[in-house]
């Protein structure tokens, strides 16, 4: 049986595809867990499951997502598909399963893909967003569930510097949750953007990473990095050694997952070259207060 076709070869089941939009604040993460805590990929399973209880004498229809977004971690455009019934695969999938979900996960878009679609595998790039709360007089308590509040100043031109460093191809083992197995892949990865722009309110400034894949913890590992820079704990050219030694190993923090948001995941012809014009049109909730800032500090487009 093909791995990306599911059941499509026994009987014709119709694969949906969804975009999904959570707050991570309650849920132990996407993936299901075994231990009965509540997971997004439960929560979408079971209201798939109502739907189509009626077709599937009560088995479970699982739902797969394009990344296992940790505990606490948000997002704005994670993938998911599942194989429906013959006979539901043409129902309002995205109306039918917000009505039966918690208000913190919904369902942005849905619609029928090709049968070989598999969100994981076919899944080209991601983006992520982290947000940095700047102001250390307070965090704004309607903000504090998607900000990382900082205690001291922070030095953003040495954090544009480092970041820089991070761009391209490398083994990023320094930069993955310890104990975590890794599969044929390895821990090699390319980031082909990593910028900063100003968030929702003033105090805010939002840092974007887009990579052909990311290992576990790796974009909170990497802000954590990127913060003791801005304390002037760790110097940015020492960021360089940091990943040639590739060993987890080192007394980096990782970044709270409050503040990380899994923003967009691309496919094949949706995904801009490297260099290309970024495309903000999904990005606009975040965009306030100024022009987009590069690591540069040019402003414009970033650093690619």
């Amino acid at each position: 049986m093909d791995a990306r076709a599911g059941l499509c070869y026994v009987r014709p089941m119709p694969r949906i595809r969804l975009t999904l939009a959570y707050d991570g604040t309650d849920y132990a993460g996407w993936q299901l867990q075994g231990r009965g805590e509540r997971t997004v990929q439960g929560e979408v399973e079971k209201a798939v499951a109502k739907i189509c209880a009626d077709h599937t004498g009560g088995e479970r229809i699982p739902v797969n997502g394009a990344g296992r977004t940790d505990s606490g971690v948000h997002a704005l455009g994670q993938v998911a598909h599942f194989d429906a019934p013959e006979a539901l695969g043409g129902i309002p999938w995205a109306k039918a399963l917000n009505g039966l979900m918690r208000p913190d996960v919904r369902v942005v878009e849905a619609s029928v893909a090709a049968p070989r679609f598999h969100c994981r595998i076919d899944a080209r790039s991601k983006t992520y967003a982290y947000t940095l709360w700047l102001d250390r007089t307070h965090v704004n308590p309607l903000r504090r569930r998607y900000v990382w509040g900082m205690q001291q100043p922070i030095n953003l031109a040495a954090m544009d510097e480092a970041a820089q460093i991070f761009l391209g191809t490398h083994d990023f083992n320094s930069f993955k949750n310890a104990g975590t197995p890794v599969g044929a892949r390895g821990t090699v990865r390319t980031i082909t953007h990593l910028w900063r722009e100003p968030g929702m309110l003033p105090a805010e400034m939002v840092w974007r990473i887009r990579a052909d894949g990311f290992l576990k913890q790796m974009v909170r590992n990497i802000m954590g990095c990127l913060v003791e820079v801005g304390k002037g704990k760790v110097l940015p050219q020492d960021v360089r050694s940091i990943i040639e030694r590739r060993d987890r190993n080192h007394a980096l923090p990782t970044a709270p997952p409050w503040g990380l948001c899994m923003e967009r995941v691309y496919y094949g012809d949706d995904e801009p070259a490297p260099g290309a014009p970024l495309d903000r049109a999904h990005d606009d909730h975040q965009v306030a207060g100024g022009a987009p800032q590069r690591p540069d500090g040019a402003g414009g487009e970033p650093a690619v």
